[in-house]
């Protein structure tokens, strides 16, 4: 045994270390603009009212998020104990952002427009949320068969896609609109995390770079240089300030009487949850911590089915960004710390005061960090010769966000890709039909393409064909590469999975058939010889 590791055991499993101020000014940074986000939905697109979202929604989520951070904390405590190692970092959590948009516009909005009675929309909302965690949980019994089954350079070039795509992409334009704010924050970023260097007094850097960022757009507030932060709106959110406490009721079991048409969002959604999380596992081993998978969907699940009871239509999941906070000294306490200083946040109605003292600006590039270490991940964990297959896992990520892109430009000019026509898309050299197909359910798409790929480098042609099998039976009901489920979604998507999956068992075939020859070949050469 090396002695690095007999020191190891010596030392006490420790709750909180230096590097979790920066872990916690991240991570509860990076939660807390989800919370602002979805605050804003709920008030500004679906209408609820003040008293649903600041006394039912933020108390629910009060409650469901500390469950996975708590839970999250003790899973870190128990491995540390367990392999005698002082620096496991916990799992982060946190309210799953692609869920915050699609419940929104998806299921409330469309039910609200409707109806016009938002607590309706709210409802539905809140069943499809129970539907997420339902499922989830059950991902977590044939979760880790999954896993044990598909490459690495599969799991986490998908995962590297959600991060480059819908975590880091709008950070970065939103930083260029105020430059001279987000690069002073990117700066301290990059040197702190990235370098590793100490900054002054041992400030984290997480904390330095929103602490000075804030300072310098006030500044410039005071000057009359900028208005992304003023007195006024600070002033204003005094307003919301009480005390929120959460409970339960039977708004859930009202949303679930109109089931059906959930289930068309609800199962592939739930889907992509468990395979998320299941990356998310994959990219903590990576970086050194191997974690139970089942014990992190049971969180997931367990976080939305409790959370729609209480009154919140949005499912938590495992978030990204596992390595990152590793790297930057993260290790049990600042998750416990964001899930108890979040739930403050919630009870106290504190949103819209975080939200207008702290400009946007100063947190983008947290979220940009994360996405530099995800994507470098990907590449970084998985052997060189993977990388193509890492690549491909990335691009049904990046075609869903590009047609996102598409559609909001479309729908601010009071048009859509279907009233235009795709003749027309297709004359100015956008492809949007294949966009579409391409980054329909993107999670899952990558991970199949990513695990053919992977495969085929690999020789291992009999599981490339089952896995083009099952990404054309996917394709068929329109799980992945299509826009909703169905039967016969996307048939010719379907049809092509079948063929590259025919024409890698013919390999295979080839492969043993040749095998069998040489053997044979073998055996008579040595039967000669005696």
């Amino acid at each position: 045994m090396s002695s690095s590791v007999q020191h190891a055991r010596k030392e006490p499993i420790r709750w909180w270390v230096a590097g979790d101020w920066n872990g916690f000014f991240g991570l509860f940074t990076n939660v807390v603009l989800n919370v602002i986000v979805l605050t804003g939905l709920c008030l500004g697109v679906v209408k609820l009212p003040d008293g649903i979202v600041y006394g039912r929604i933020l108390p629910a989520l009060g409650i469901a998020l500390p469950i996975g951070n708590l839970w999250y904390a003790y899973l870190a405590y128990r491995l540390a104990k367990t392999e005698g190692r002082n620096d496991v970092t916990a799992m982060p959590y946190g309210p799953s952002v692609p869920h915050m948009f699609i419940v929104v516009f998806v299921i409330m909005l469309p039910i609200y427009l409707q109806t016009h009675n938002p607590l309706v929309a709210w409802q539905a909302g809140l069943a499809w949320a129970f539907i997420i965690g339902v499922i989830v949980l059950i991902g977590a019994f044939i979760g880790p068969t999954i896993r044990r089954l598909t490459p690495r350079a599969a799991m986490l070039g998908t995962l590297a896609g959600i991060s480059i795509a819908f975590i880091s992409m709008r950070p970065a334009f939103q930083m260029w609109e105020v430059p001279w704010v987000a690069f002073v924050s990117l700066a301290i970023v990059l040197i702190s995390w990235t370098a590793n260097v100490r900054l002054p007094w041992g400030v984290p850097g997480g904390l330095a770079a929103i602490v000075v960022g804030t300072v310098i757009a006030w500044i410039a507030a005071v000057l009359g240089w900028t208005d992304v932060v003023n007195a006024k709106q600070v002033i204003a959110s005094f307003v919301e300030f009480g005390i929120h406490l959460p409970r339960p009721s039977a708004d859930v079991i009202s949303g679930l009487a109109n089931i059906a048409p959930l289930l068309a969002t609800a199962i592939p959604l739930g889907i992509y949850n468990f395979t998320e999380g299941m990356n998310n596992v994959e990219s903590a081993a990576a970086a050194g911590d191997e974690y139970n998978l089942r014990h992190i969907l049971f969180a997931d699940g367990i976080g939305a089915v409790v959370g729609s009871i209480l009154g919140s239509p949005f499912p938590p999941a495992v978030y990204i960004g596992h390595p990152g906070w590793k790297e930057v000294g993260g290790r049990i306490g600042y998750s416990l710390a964001t899930g108890v200083v979040i739930a403050l946040v919630c009870f106290l109605g504190l949103t819209a005061l975080l939200l207008a003292v702290v400009p946007l600006v100063a947190i983008l590039p947290i979220l940009l960090y994360i996405g530099l270490v995800i994507g470098a991940q990907a590449f970084q964990a998985v052997p060189s010769r993977h990388a193509p297959a890492v690549v491909l896992a990335l691009i049904p990520n990046i075609a869903e966000w590009g047609q996102t892109q598409i559609d909001g430009a479309l729908s601010a000019a009071g048009t859509s890709a279907a009233q235009l026509g795709m003749g027309k898309l297709m004359d100015t050299g956008v492809v949007y039909q294949g966009m579409q197909l391409l980054g329909g359910g993107a999670v899952l798409a990558g991970l199949m393409l990513g695990a053919i790929a992977a495969f085929i480098i690999d020789r291992e042609f009999r599981n490339a064909a089952a896995y083009a099998l099952v990404a054309a039976i996917l394709s068929f009901f329109g799980f992945i590469h299509g826009t909703h489920l169905a039967w016969v979604a996307s048939p010719q998507v379907a049809l092509g999975y079948l063929l590259l999956g025919a024409i890698c068992m013919g390999f295979a075939l080839r492969g043993e058939q040749a095998g069998r020859v040489t053997e044979t070949l073998s055996e008579g050469v040595s039967s000669a010889s005696d």
